[in-house]
């Protein structure tokens, strides 16, 4: 089964991911929720995030798409799904979810572990922020 991707500018939905993944032969399921949080900043320089925007590059859900067949073909038998989201969002929300489902936890542990890494570091979704003493600060560019 290919894995469940989405980049999307509504709400995400844990629910949601986790159905991609659902699976009666499934024993473990592991999820990462990525939130918006109320502090960030380069350098170790924490600062209040005042607005925080998710950008994403044309080419992010077939990016996306890669990076999860590409773990799905590192850990045969795990069920996987990822879902990003892009434009304004405000602290508490998600950004991004991902989630592994397996026979055995310690697959789904690894596979989601992966996902996200390999997410991070090769989907072109971009995060700007502006902190509370007007600075900015964009996240993820090349």
């Amino acid at each position: 089964m290919l894995p469940d991707v989405a980049i999307v500018e509504s709400p995400l939905s844990v629910d949601a991911v986790l159905a991609a993944v659902a699976d009666p032969g499934i024993g473990g399921v592991v999820v990462f929720v990525g939130t918006v949080r109320d502090h960030d900043g380069p350098d170790g320089a924490e600062r209040g995030v005042q607005a925080l925007e998710y950008s994403a590059h044309p080419t992010a859900l077939r990016a996306l798409a890669g990076v999860a067949q590409s773990v799905s073909e590192a850990h045969p038998g795990v069920r996987l799904a990822a879902h990003h989201r892009t434009g304004p969002l405000a602290v508490g929300d998600l950004a991004v979810v991902v989630a592994a489902a397996a026979p055995h936890r310690q697959d789904a542990f690894v596979a989601a572990r992966s996902l996200i890494d390999e997410l991070k570091t090769q989907v072109p979704i971009w995060k700007h922020q502006t902190f509370d003493d007007g600075s900015e600060e964009w996240v993820g560019l090349p």
